[in-house]
């Protein structure tokens, strides 16, 4: 269940929406589309911060049945938090000397 209101979800999925049609467009190499290498990036970035905010699958799934881009995104959310999870419990020496690192 999402912390966010009905509202919100749908701006998000707006928001979504739109970043991932970017994605595919350059992606797929549409004539007619110009390629903003920074505008790019963003869309990526902000794609990337909404699937960390709520669980894709169950509030996008609309889109990521229908955006590659987004199936993209939403796949490497899912293994970066399996990664976080097994490192932080399965290797807390490295958590902790990759926490220093990073400090």
């Amino acid at each position: 269940m999402s912390r966010f209101s009905e509202y919100e979800l749908r701006a998000m999925e707006a928001s979504a929406t739109a970043a991932a049609h970017y994605l595919d467009v350059c992606d797929f190499g549409a004539h007619g589309v110009r390629l903003d290498p920074a505008y790019y990036r963003a869309c990526g970035d902000l794609l990337v911060k909404l699937f960390l905010l709520v669980d894709a699958g169950e509030c996008f799934s609309d889109l990521l049945s229908g955006s590659p881009a987004a199936r993209e995104v939403a796949e490497a959310v899912s293994i970066g938090r399996r990664i976080e999870v097994s490192v932080n419990g399965y290797y807390p020496e490295l958590s902790l000397l990759l926490n220093r690192v990073t400090a």
